[in-house]
């Protein structure tokens, strides 16, 4: 096993969590679940594969793994950042272990990585980038950035490489789940917006250039174009120009949902907030 800790935040994933835990067994020499409060079986069956979990209440993503970072007694060279709808395959466990080694000692403190996407069951291959994370680091160079939305690991020193294999993500239970997760997510994202255009945004420079670009053509070029009008534009670019059609039903769905509604229901509550100017609240785990 490496020298490694892999940290997962949970709540009522027990449709996922056991083959997360079974991807990284043999692999990652200790597990941590963070639980927000589960109400099915979820911390059972991740007791039951090894892992040790603990309870803590969510405000978000960044400060709930940055919790399990600084109270879960972590005595690992490296941290492994994995979602419970994520896993990693045989390939890239072996690809990861060969690179670990080799950069033990030196100023490599990170490793990126890029996701194949599956939803309702088929693998999306075109449309646009895949899901990209900096997902292992050595510990205590590595923190996730305080934000609500589109949150990054961030280190403190050194630099970070690619692998060449990909993780995958099974980004969806149902069409229910779906929209109330970007529903969520949304509102989120409305924050994160004003929160850029006044300034109170934290952007780090990233050990990764490739995340850092993604970030700077979100809000250098896509947040420029006309409110609404923008979300058309980027389900014409994904689906048509970077072939998202070639992934039938499943990826006319998945880009109208993903790239046209949802964004359009980003640009309808920043439109809302314009209007109300009300106080943000803290939207919390999400609730379904």
């Amino acid at each position: 096993m490496i020298d490694l800790t892999a940290i997962i935040l949970t709540k009522n994933e027990s449709k996922n969590i056991v083959d997360c835990l079974n991807s990284i067994k043999g692999f990652a020499k200790r597990v941590v679940v963070v639980d927000s409060g589960s109400t099915d079986n979820t911390v059972e069956l991740a007791k039951n594969l090894g892992a040790n979990v603990y309870t803590h209440p969510f405000e978000n993503y960044a400060r709930q793994f940055n919790w399990a970072l600084d109270n879960t007694n972590i005595d690992t060279k490296w941290v492994l950042r994995l979602d419970a709808d994520e896993r990693f395959t045989p390939e890239l466990c072996k690809e990861l272990e060969l690179k670990m080694k080799l950069h033990d000692n030196d100023d490599v403190n990170g490793f990126t990585m890029e996701a194949w996407l599956y939803f309702m069951g088929k693998c999306l291959k075109h449309g646009g980038p895949k899901k990209r994370k900096l997902m292992v680091f050595k510990y205590g160079v590595g923190r996730i950035e305080d934000r609500k939305m589109d949150e990054h690991t961030i280190l403190s020193e050194g630099r970070s490489l690619p692998l060449k294999e990909r993780f995958l993500h099974y980004d969806f239970k149902d069409l229910n789940y779906f929209i109330a997760k970007y529903n969520w997510y949304a509102t989120r994202e409305m924050q994160d917006y004003f929160d850029f255009i006044n300034g109170n945004s934290n952007e780090n420079v990233f050990a990764d250039k490739k995340i850092e670009n993604i970030r700077k053509k979100k809000f250098g070029i896509y947040y420029k174009a006309p409110a609404f009008f923008r979300a058309k534009l980027l389900f014409i670019l994904n689906y048509y120009f970077k072939l998202g059609f070639l992934d039938g039903k499943e990826g006319y769905i998945y880009h109208f949902l993903h790239t046209y509604w949802y964004r359009y229901l980003v640009d309808a509550k920043i439109y809302e907030q314009m209007l109300t100017n009300k106080p943000f609240e803290e939207t919390g785990d999400l609730k379904i």
